[in-house]
């Protein structure tokens, strides 16, 4: 009995000693600062912000512990911003938008014991630095959902109307990678459903600007458009499409209370996951990814709920049927069995996945048949110019 007892209590030792060891999370001293390029107005930033309270709510911090740095440009004023939330005691500070990258980094290099994290950045695996890390998502997988919700609606209102043509349009902000990627794969959504579909794709040379949005839609509807998506902040393409009915699908969030007659769906990355990860892997003292790529399987990349006032009939089951190809890997969105360009298949591709000042391609991004995204970065890095597709202002 005596050496059964003893066994007892040396192995409630070992594990006393272990559980010594494991350094838990302190979130009582505990601090995060999100730099924000707009604020509540904007579908982009709000996201950001549902993220963060989502996650801050899941880890039990108060809302003194979440300091909030709204309408920050892209400039000085970023570095600024991250170096008053450092002086506020925040031990993560994270920033929101790509243009925030340079001057983040800039404050990572400066407080050497603060983690900065960046959505949409390129520059964490080149720079190397143990507290400085980007983030995104396989967000091209939602929108490329999305896009297969678009073609039932499309194929609906052609079977209903012989007039209706197979073309859609787009409102995007730039021609960078990330727009391009995310108009694609919404694109080949479509065409998975329509297989003849055209899009059209009108720029607005702002992240968030109402009016060009809104100009940018009016434009396309007047040219033919019969469905709308969009990858720009504001509701300005909703709000046209809703005024001349015209189905459309939105980003970041539903738009179902302001325009239930046309909203479908809306994808979007949720960002409480990566949120919480951060949070909790400083608490707890543990390395942050250096570049972070959440997907469908991480909970980062949702649909809202399928308006079924505008949705075509069966379209929610559609989704359900698709997501589940794409989790289990036998849909890959960028198959290049998919598409053209220039009436070719494309067999190769050199990504600039390293960016550098002068975009050199330095990553091979097409193997076993099909476009690698956000595998070698987390920051989207497809910008191929697919047959079916017509940017109609691509000075941006």
């Amino acid at each position: 009995m005596k050496k059964f007892l003893a066994l007892v209590l040396a192995l409630v030792m070992v594990l006393s000693l272990a559980a010594c060891g494991e350094k838990k999370a302190d979130n009582k001293n505990f601090k995060l600062g999100v730099i924000l390029l707009h604020d509540e107005a904007s579908t982009y930033d709000l996201n950001f912000i549902n993220g963060v309270k989502d996650a801050a709510k899941a880890l039990g911090l108060s809302d003194d512990q979440v300091i909030y740095k709204r309408n920050i440009e892209e400039g000085d004023a970023c570095y600024e911003a991250a170096a008053d939330l450092v002086d506020q005691g925040c031990k993560v500070v994270f920033a929101d938008s790509f243009g925030h990258e340079t001057y983040l980094l800039k404050a990572a290099k400066e407080f050497k014991n603060v983690q900065f994290c960046h959505a949409t950045g390129t520059m964490a695996h080149t720079e190397k630095l143990d507290n400085f890390h980007n983030a995104f998502a396989s967000i091209y997988e939602g929108r490329y959902l999305a896009g297969v919700a678009a073609g039932m609606k499309l194929k609906e209102m052609m079977a209903a109307d012989s007039s209706v043509k197979p073309h859609i349009g787009y409102v995007g902000a730039f021609t960078y990678a990330e727009v391009i990627s995310g108009y694609t794969s919404f694109y080949l959504g479509v065409k998975s459903i329509v297989p003849e579909v055209t899009m059209d794709v009108q720029f607005t040379g702002s992240w968030y600007d109402e009016i060009e949005e809104k100009n940018a839609a009016a434009a396309l509807i007047d040219n033919g458009c019969v469905l709308i998506s969009q990858h720009a902040d504001s509701m300005g393409a909703p709000s046209v499409c809703e005024e001349r009915n015209v189905p459309n699908v939105s980003y970041n969030g539903s738009t179902v209370n302001s325009c239930p007659n046309t909203f479908i769906v809306s994808s979007r990355i949720d960002w409480s996951p990566y949120f919480q990860y951060i949070c909790k892997q400083t608490m707890e003292g543990k390395a942050i990814d250096t570049d972070w790529t959440g997907t469908i399987a991480t909970g980062s990349v949702v649909l809202t709920d399928v308006n079924t006032k505008a949705a075509a009939a069966g379209t929610a089951d559609k989704i359900k049927e698709v997501k589940a190809q794409l989790e289990n890997g036998s849909l890959k969105v960028f198959n290049t069995a998919n598409f053209t360009v220039e009436g070719a298949a494309l067999s190769s591709y050199m990504a600039d996945v390293d960016t550098d000042d002068a975009f050199t391609p330095d990553t091979e991004a097409v193997k076993d048949g099909f476009f690698h995204e956000s595998e070698y970065r987390s920051a989207p890095y497809f910008n191929v110019n697919v047959d079916g597709i017509n940017c109609l202002n691509a000075k941006y």
